[in-house]
């Protein structure tokens, strides 16, 4: 902060002095989010009200060159809300009202702090669905999920949250209130504003509601799981599902590993002699949904499947998503750190980047387990430290690396929904090349010209 200014007082002026921390306490809880091995303390912690308060917030901070870190609920994987350089986070959870959903136009207005479960509950209420479905649901905000183009499990049949954003109240570095899109699917009225702040990581600006599109709620949904000797045999099935012309709601996968600590960890009665699970989801009419698990069922079968079950109630239904969603903290269970990431390939590379990441993990001397979503190639390997392997950590990056770069010569990514953020910022000049770089920068330079919005990453 400048010198001469006492920013505590000057932001509770702003926001109230109830709504202002500067507390050893608040600035170490802010110092991280949920990704591991990143933290930096920040000067101050500002909890804004509404739309105007954070435009004042952001002319004071330009004014002085004062750092700005965006932050909802800070469950990023990517270290996307560590406030590199200190300045002030600006904690965007007070703005949590659902304002509207509208079921004659298919849509929902949600200020960015409202949890992504809560919008999905209340479409639900009236029948309808927001499809985006992160891992964090219950946790992480809309406004989040938008900064961040959050994917989650219904990605291959539904798309992420890109493919929902309507529009977007946000506000700019240097305190204009602008409004992108709107309420309308078709709308191409200039540059598209909505998609290159959906996704921009909080270095563009900071946005403050939401309009989203939903879609009727199916009236059936169905599951089934599928085991196998190899995840070759199961990324082959995957090929086969897809070119049947069936494009599942649920298509994921657990290799051996994660199989072991999801069954030690939940006790759901996996089979612990298989070598990959796929998980597999339909919904829609009652006859289509059971009708499409049946045929993924008979091409898994023939394409080697040790045996194949589908859910007979909801309940079995809910245990076997449920196998897929505690992943994390079954792997968590195994170590002292947990180091979560991913990178995405096409669908017909995903068995040989497996093969890749143990290659690497058995090279580095490092338990590397791997899970993700089989339909569309993104993989998570994940990372399980033990307590005294003082050395851990550096193998883990350097493996990680390897890892980033194996995806990238394979056509692919090297993150799928989890974003750049602090944590692959190493790496994106090797996926974009340096004219996009500069490109990037050129952007971020437009937006945000004294570079005060989340400095550190991306058009840093």
């Amino acid at each position: 902060m400048s010198a001469g200014t006492d920013p505590a007082r000057d932001l509770a002026a702003i926001v109230g002095q109830d709504h202002v921390r500067s507390d050893d306490g608040a600035l170490a809880a802010y110092a991280r989010d949920a990704t591991p091995l990143f933290h930096a303390r920040p000067q101050a912690v500002v909890l804004p009200g509404s739309t105007e308060e954070i435009a004042a917030v952001l002319r004071y901070a330009t004014a002085r060159g004062v750092p700005v870190v965006p932050r909802g609920a800070g469950s990023n994987l990517c270290a996307g809300t560590v406030p590199l350089t200190g300045g002030i986070v600006l904690v965007l959870t007070r703005l949590n009202k659902l304002l509207e959903i509208s079921s004659d136009e298919l849509l929902a207005r949600a200020q960015t702090g409202v949890s992504t479960a809560t919008l999905a509950d209340a479409a639900a209420a009236k029948g309808l669905l927001y499809a985006p479905d992160p891992g964090s649901r219950t946790v992480s905000t809309i406004g989040g999920n938008v900064a961040t183009c959050a994917g989650g499990l219904r990605g291959l049949k539904y798309g992420v949250t890109r493919n929902y954003v309507l529009g977007l109240e946000a506000v700019l570095p240097t305190g204009e209130i602008i409004r992108t899109g709107g309420r309308l699917w078709k709308d191409v009225a200039g540059y598209d504003l909505t998609r290159l702040l959906t996704g921009s990581e909080g270095t563009l600006a900071v946005i403050t509601e939401a309009t989203v599109a939903l879609l009727p709620a199916p009236a059936e949904t169905g599951t089934g799981v599928a085991y196998f000797d190899t995840l070759a045999d199961a990324s082959r099935a995957v090929a086969a599902v897809i070119a049947s012309g069936i494009v599942p709601a649920t298509l994921e996968f657990l290799d051996r590993k994660c199989i072991d600590a999801v069954e030690e960890f939940a006790g759901l009665g996996l089979r612990r002699d298989a070598g990959a699970l796929l998980l597999f989801g339909d919904d829609g009419s009652a006859a289509n949904v059971a009708g499409n698990l049946a045929r993924i069922g008979d091409v898994c079968e023939e394409n080697g499947a040790m045996d194949v079950t589908l859910a007979e109630d909801v309940a079995r239904a809910d245990a076997l998503l449920a196998a897929r969603r505690c992943s994390l903290p079954a792997l968590s269970r195994l170590g002292s750190l947990t180091i979560l990431e991913d990178a995405t390939v096409p669908r017909h590379r995903m068995a040989g980047m497996v093969d890749r990441i143990d290659e690497i993990a058995d090279r580095y001397d490092l338990r590397i387990a791997t899970f993700g979503h089989a339909g569309d190639g993104n993989l998570h390997p994940t990372c399980v430290l033990d307590p005294d392997d003082g050395e851990g950590a550096d193998r883990a990056h350097k493996a990680f690396a390897e890892i980033f770069a194996a995806a990238i010569s394979m056509d692919g990514t090297i993150t799928g929904e989890h974003g750049v953020g602090a944590a692959k910022l190493p790496y994106l000049a090797d996926r974009l090349g340096d004219d996009q770089m500069a490109l990037l920068r050129r952007v971020k330079k437009a937006f945000d010209p004294a570079g005060i919005l989340n400095p550190g990453k991306l058009g840093s």
